[in-house]
């Protein structure tokens, strides 16, 4: 083949290459476009559905929490993960003055029952950035929901650890059985990390609480109104088509005393 006959192979092989690049964006700027289009009609939908007093596939429960969650909450996108972590969700920022107004509000006001996160003194901000916060939020938002609790109970779930990393709880899943499994809160979004043994390894699957109902992210659609609900409802029904993971066995908490990360004092 000759110098001439090279050049022009290869600037049609640079022009396919930038074809194929031009198609992909576009391809992207569109499915960009879907699912912005997509969000804004969900928010107008739930926005809808809350005016009339329900939230469709919420029980009558959590349909009386939605306006108020709504009113004091920022909703931002999140994209699909698979069996890894990922990008930060929304946060609590605590404004000023930080628990006088709670502390106040037990001696002199019946209102010392419902979360000091319902108080518009509490906004929500881009991720929890500091231990602190978590245990706030934890504190605040999910012990009056019974979260890390087993079914209708006052007991601590055993495959409930509390704030711990993921290195620890790859360390205590290291020689337990396929299929053993934990929770633990995540520093990373609102919600949890169900850290999960799998044959060959480790699968971290992201667990979203910051809303009225309890999902993983990405991988499951089914809603759950507890985080026990979400356990339970795995322990029959696979978490990915793909993987088949099933719950079935809990990774129990180890040493003579467990203070999870510091959400129980």
């Amino acid at each position: 083949m000759s110098l001439e006959q090279e050049q022009k192979r290869s600037e049609q092989g640079d022009k396919e290459w930038e074809e194929q690049l031009r198609r992909s964006k576009e391809a992207d700027e569109e499915m960009t476009r879907k699912a912005r289009w997509a969000r804004d009609e969900y928010k107008r939908q739930s926005l809808r559905a809350i005016e009339k007093g329900h939230v469709a596939g919420l029980s009558g429960h959590f349909q009386k929490q939605s306006h108020r969650r709504h009113s004091t909450f920022i909703e931002p996108s999140v994209s699909p993960v698979s069996s890894n972590e990922v990008r930060p969700r929304p946060g609590l920022q605590r404004a000023e003055p930080p628990l006088y107004r709670r502390r106040q509000s037990r001696r002199h006001s019946s209102t010392a029952t419902q979360p000091l996160m319902d108080s518009p003194a509490w906004v929500r901000t881009p991720r929890p950035n500091s231990r602190e916060m978590v245990i706030l939020w934890f504190t605040e938002e999910q012990k009056p929901k019974q979260a890390g609790y087993e079914r209708n109970s006052n007991a601590i779930a055993p495959w409930f650890h509390g704030i711990i990393s993921r290195e620890d709880s790859e360390t205590l899943l290291m020689n337990a059985a396929e299929g053993s499994f934990l929770v633990r809160v995540s520093d990373r979004i609102w919600g949890y990390t169900l850290s999960y043994r799998t044959a060959s390894g480790f699968k971290h699957f992201l667990i979203d609480a910051s809303r009225d109902y309890y999902s993983f992210l990405g991988v499951d659609q089914n809603r759950h109104a507890t985080l026990a609900d979400l356990i339970d409802f795995h322990k029959e029904e696979v978490i990915t088509t793909t993987g088949k993971e099933l719950l079935l066995e809990a990774c129990k908490r180890t040493g003579p005393s467990v203070d999870f990360g510091g959400l129980f004092p």
